[in-house]
């Protein structure tokens, strides 16, 4: 079977296979019994409470334990449902729990559990500084009452107030900084230097976010290099006047472009060389990656500009990705056609995936509002399972259907007069965007038809939190990108709740998608905004035939001339059904990227596991002594101990680091040219195995020789002195996130090719 013919079956897999779910019946058996528990540890005092729960080791008692310590320090008695979430996330599941359901405090009662039965510490992992803050200092009163300590991590926080805080039982902090902890522990010298201790248990926040939209994002740990010159600044400049369609051609899906000959003539001339001889590959690459970000990089839409930095936009969340880098140049390429100096990227000394760095807990588990669309993805790459926990309250939202419009103007149109329409009224209206350009867009044409909005994007997102809480007042109208405040409750009526009744009265919170997103759970949490705890509250989506989902993954089947209203509103089931179709098809595409990125990265993550099993040895014994005392014995045994010692794990240690550096940056040029051999029809996956794995295995023969020669050479007559041997370490380290290739890789784009072929039945 080949390429084509499997990943079309792949699709078909996808596309066709249902979710499943745990069975909660073993879960809910316990209910009666927590509940029995109730007025016995009522009637016990906080030190007595205290010593009980010391002791709570099943589940029962640990949820009734847990249900009497958040009514004492909150005023808030967990529902049943809640304890049910409890319970699934103490069996390592992913719970589904609707928005306003009440995570935050089932997985305090979780990871107080985890602890008492044996899998602490516990890092609770969340998906950015503000949430690790505000949930640690929200639940610090809980953990107390149980005997628990509890801390948090963010960017700003010191090495030694990382260290207690890691410390501590339970740890709250964004994935991000505790993956850039890990990455800076396996490169100490010095096992004092490091900040965290075992990776027990994880329990991650918006687990479909982290473990799925962020699984294959590359963390990195880059080092200070110098570097003389700087082309892509040069090319930047050539390629800022080029003409579209004269001197370059984008490809219809938006995600390539090339020159014409006219193009490259006009440039080889300004530069005055052939871009194609030998000599020039740099400048080539400069010049391709310039002309990329010129013609395929929106402003607004993939960055913002804000305080002279460029920052790139997470796709899936609207907000600003932090520390988050393109690869390959491509950043330095956007920064210099904003006109702003180039920020450093350094030499990456080592780098893991979100997936890998979960993956090395002993325990996962995680809750989330939208979990069984991609119920199959945890299952395939966390051995995860999904225990959808029922609403405390019954679900009495109204979602009407899509409102299908034949183009983006009468779309728009209909749009703000629906928001004026409940605007006057006094109902309270939550608009999703799909970019930041768009955010803005709609806050004018509102603002033209008299209506006055909060916008809420990528470029205001500190006031993220503010913003959302007073998105449920009266009459209020916010336009916010899908970021839409995930993690902070909409109350009807502000956050006081003062004009509740009157909200309620109006039907709550009506939330509008002006498009549909590329995944069903962006736009399912969207929904989710409205209609929390029992509220009231409305949804709906307003679509265009025109908008790019339904252009990129749909064209082909949309009807010629579909039947629609006078206003423009489409009536049309082939229509319906292409709507929905684009939507599956963009995430079976975006799945199969995960799945052919996450099969590259396997061979990776396991050389790093035997490269840190070998480090961690040198690191903890006389492992590098012992090897110079039988390579180089004249040397070793004429060496004082302490002195030999010392030298020898600082020489092996860094050559180690050395050449997992070298090893990582010859993967990274092997994987980017690696699709060149798919053309002579060989597998690309399987020519990366074959430059991976006997590259690692000489590795370490070459580990061990330029230890022995950087100790034969050194003078160690006046004791150990790293800067005589040359093995200085980089005088800075930072870190960041590599943010996907916006286009692809060419695997990438044929997967993406074939998965447009298939919405038209091709074979």
């Amino acid at each position: 079977m080949g390429v084509s013919q499997r990943l079309k079956s792949r699709f078909r897999k996808f596309l066709q296979r249902p979710g499943t779910t745990v069975d909660l019946a073993p879960l809910r058996r316990r209910l009666p019994e927590i509940e029995a528990r109730e007025d016995a540890l009522a009637a016990l005092d906080d030190a007595e409470l205290t010593a009980a729960a010391a002791e709570a080791h099943d589940f029962t008692e640990i949820c009734a334990v847990g249900r009497e310590a958040a009514k004492r320090a909150l005023d808030q008695r967990p529902y049943d449902v809640q304890l049910l979430g409890a319970m699934a996330l103490l069996s390592g599941k992913v719970a589904e729990m609707a928005t306003g359901e009440g995570k935050t405090l089932t997985a305090t009662i979780a990871a107080y559990g985890h602890v008492r039965r044996g899998n602490g510490p516990v890092h609770v992992l969340t998906v950015n500084d503000y949430l690790a803050r505000r949930d640690a200092t929200w639940m610090e009163p809980v953990y107390t009452l149980l005997g628990l300590t509890v801390a948090w991590v963010t960017e700003a926080s010191t090495p030694q107030e990382r260290r207690e805080a890691y410390a501590a039982d339970v740890t709250y902090v964004s994935v991000s900084e505790a993956g850039f902890d890990y990455l800076r522990d396996q490169l100490v010298t010095d096992i004092a230097d490091r900040v965290q201790s075992e990776l027990a248990t994880a329990i991650v926040d918006e687990a479909d976010s982290i473990l799925i939209d962020e699984a294959r994002v590359p963390m990195v740990l880059a080092g200070s290099i110098h570097t003389e010159s700087d082309p892509v600044h040069e090319a930047a400049e050539l390629v800022r006047d080029l003409r579209p369609g004269k001197h370059f051609e984008v490809a219809d899906d938006g995600r390539s472009v090339a020159f014409t000959a006219a193009g490259l003539a006009e440039v080889e001339r300004r530069m005055g060389l052939d871009l194609y001889a030998h000599e020039n590959v740099e400048q080539l690459s400069a010049v391709n990656v310039a002309l990329h970000a010129r013609a395929l990089l929106r402003r607004d839409v993939d960055y913002i500009v804000r305080e002279g930095s460029v920052e790139l936009i997470d796709e899936m969340r609207g907000r600003v990705a932090q520390r988050r880098r393109w690869p390959d140049g491509l950043q330095a390429a956007v920064e210099a056609k904003e006109g702003l100096s180039a920020t450093a990227e350094g030499e990456v000394l080592d780098t893991i995936t979100v997936q890998a760095f979960i993956a090395s807990y002993k325990t996962v588990c995680g809750m989330t509002a939208t979990a069984v669309h991609v119920g199959e993805q945890l299952r395939e790459y966390f051995k995860l399972e999904v225990a959808v926990i029922p609403s405390n309250a019954e679900n009495i939202r109204v979602d009407e259907p899509d409102r299908i419009y034949s183009a983006h103007d009468m779309r728009d149109e209909a749009l703000v007069e629906e928001i004026k329409l409940a605007h006057e009224k006094g109902r309270p209206v939550l608009v999703g965007t799909l970019d930041v350009k768009a955010s803005e867009q709609l806050a004018a044409q509102l603002a033209a038809a008299g209506v006055p909005s909060q916008v809420l994007n990528a470029k205001n997102d500190a006031e993220e939190a503010a913003i959302i809480a007073e998105a449920g007042a009266l009459g209020a109208v916010t336009v916010s990108t899908q970021m839409a405040g995930r993690g902070v409750d909409i109350r009807l009526g502000g956050s006081d709740e003062k004009d509740r009744e009157r909200v309620v009265e109006l039907g709550g919170l009506y939330v509008i998608g002006s498009g549909r997103h590329d995944s069903r759970r962006v736009d399912d949490q969207l929904r989710g905004r409205a209609g929390r705890q029992g509220d009231p509250g409305g949804s709906v989506f307003f679509v265009s035939l025109e908008d790019d989902l339904i252009v990129r993954h749909a064209g082909d089947i949309l009807p010629a001339s579909p039947r629609m209203d006078i206003d423009g509103v489409v009536h049309d089931e082939t229509v319906d059904y292409a709507v929905e179709h684009a939507q599956r098809v963009a995430e079976g595409v975006n799945h199969e990227i995960h799945r052919n990125t996450w099969r590259y990265s396997v061979v990776i993550e396991q050389q790093r596991v035997a490269l840190a099993e070998r480090r961690e040895r040198l690191l903890t014994s006389e492992v590098a002594a012992i090897m110079l005392l039988e390579r180089s014995p004249e040397k070793a045994k004429a060496t004082d101990e302490d002195v030999l010692s010392d030298a020898a794990r600082a020489i092996a240690l860094f050559h180690l680091d050395r050449l997992w550096a070298e090893h990582l940056a010859h993967l990274n040029e092997v994987r980017e040219g690696v699709h060149l051999r798919a053309l002579g029809k060989l597998d690309p996956l399987d020519e990366f195995h074959r430059a991976a794995v006997p590259a690692f295995q000489t590795m370490f023969t070459e580990i061990e020789r330029r230890t022995i020669e950087t100790f034969e050479e050194v003078d160690l007559s006046d004791g150990w002195q790293p800067e005589q041997a040359q093995i200085v370490r980089p005088s800075a380290t930072w870190t960041y996130l590599v943010h996907d290739n916006p286009f692809g890789s060419e695997l990438d784009r044929l997967i993406a090719a074939v998965g447009r072929r298939l919405t038209s039945g091709g074979e």
